[in-house]
């Protein structure tokens, strides 16, 4: 059975789970354990799950600013972004981000096709991997040429000398053989096949679970590895159907797999803070986009806020994305925040609730730049009308003739919508 919240969502402990709405204690405690497990290893380490009270009778499992999957036996909870929209909406909107943000090819046909009321986050990205896989190895598998050596009563491929001189040196009825041999045991086969392996167990769907033994079959010849994440893949034109699906086999390698041989609770979590998200999404967005025209880079780390005595910088600057003009400009310095614009709430009517420490933060970028616009980018959201997704306010700053823009995406957009409102941003098109 499977549980959806939203982010700062709650969960009721000890209500009947067969409402939907709740969780049995033992169930709690088993999620509670996987989200502190794996939010040791997320970037910037957020909270993933808290427990507490919200009455003196009432305990409810509370939701921070993480999305993704927690598996435990029998019971799935799915945390999905706060953004508008019906479950299956959002849904998509976070397969949408997900593949952009890790350079998966997702088609908005194929998006819309995909059964987001009927499933879940992990029952829909086990599908789109198990599909894709079994239409791509019906085709024959990715091989390469495998060295091998053997010992041959005839001669293959070349004679390995030394080999023959020493080990073979009494054996003269036998041949020390190197040679090449066009071979499915190949790293990327490997990584998929793990994928494979661990999904099966995870399975909950009927025509996953098909999909999944009859793929299990088909990699019969692979090797199995215990490492696959350092497995030496090679992606090139021999295997070019494969590179999307060999990402898809990592996401899932690089969630958080736990077995009760480690001495914990089995589960399975696939995790992703939100802030990181949105981040990585909008920045590849924009290379994708502007590329032609602006250079744009990422997490750039060229200035630093201040200097020390020896002239060393301190305080490193590392905004989410500088974007400069091919035929000269200057720089415009973008970050984004996942948090919801509040421009009705009371003493937000001029600010919009943007912070005063994100506000100095952009300062910084832009003396430190030289830029003539710095962007705030936030998600747009419902309760923003009539406001319309774009600039919001653009703001200047005293003395200078820089301008801060405040601006907000629509992230349930399709890929085309993302772009053309990301343009209009840069080019400065609004208030």
């Amino acid at each position: 059975m499977s549980l959806t919240c939203r982010e700062w969502g709650s969960l009721t402990v000890g209500r009947d789970p067969a409402d939907g709405k709740g969780l049995t204690e033992n169930e709690a405690r088993g999620f509670h354990a996987l989200a502190e497990r794996a939010g040791k290893r997320l970037k910037g380490r957020p909270t993933v799950l808290t427990w507490t009270f919200q009455s003196r009778k009432e305990q409810v499992l509370k939701a921070g600013q993480v999305v993704g999957i927690l598996a435990i036996p029998r019971r799935t909870l799915e945390i999905l972004p706060k953004i508008d929209g019906d479950d299956g909406d959002v849904r998509r909107a976070l397969i949408h981000m997900l593949a952009v943000a890790r350079g998966l090819r997702v088609a908005d046909g194929e998006l819309a096709d995909l059964h987001t009321q009927r499933h879940d986050l992990l029952e829909i990205l086990i599908g789109l991997f198990a599909g894709r896989l079994l239409a791509a190895v019906r085709r024959g598998l990715p091989r390469r040429y495998v060295e091998y050596e053997d010992d041959l009563r005839l001669l293959r491929g070349r004679l390995d000398v030394t080999r023959q001189v020493t080990h073979l040196a009494f054996r003269p009825d036998l041949l020390a053989c190197r040679f090449d041999e066009l071979s499915e045991d190949t790293p990327l086969n490997r990584v998929l096949k793990a994928a494979v392996t661990r999904l099966a167990r995870i399975a909950r769907s009927a025509s996953n679970a098909r999909r999944l033994a009859d793929l299990a079959a088909r990699f019969g010849s692979v090797g199995a590895t215990a490492a696959p994440l350092r497995e030496p893949v090679r992606l090139d034109r021999t295997n070019t159907a494969f590179h999307d699906l060999y990402r898809l086999a990592r996401l899932f390698l690089e969630g958080d797999w736990q077995s009760t041989t480690g001495g914990g609770s089995a589960g399975f979590t696939l995790l992703f803070p939100m802030n990181d998200l949105f981040e990585e999404f909008i920045g590849q967005r924009l290379k994708n986009a502007l590329s032609s025209e602006y250079e744009v880079r990422l997490q750039d780390s060229k200035h630093s806020a201040l200097r020390d005595a020896c002239g060393k910088p301190i305080f490193e600057l590392k905004p989410d994305v500088v974007m400069e003009r091919r035929i000269g400009g200057k720089p415009i310095v973008l970050d984004t925040k996942w948090k919801h614009l509040t421009p009705r709430a009371p003493r937000c009517e001029r600010t919009w609730g943007v912070t005063p420490s994100d506000v100095y933060q952009m300062l910084a970028y832009a003396q430190a730049y030289d830029a003539e616009r710095t962007v705030l980018l936030y998600p747009w959201h419902e309760k923003l009308r009539p406001e319309p997704p774009g600039i919001n306010r653009a703001w200047t700053v005293p003395g200078t003739g820089r301008r801060l823009d405040v601006a907000a995406v629509d992230v349930r957009c399709r890929s085309r919508g993302v772009a053309d409102a990301l343009r209009a941003i840069v080019e400065g098109c609004g208030r």
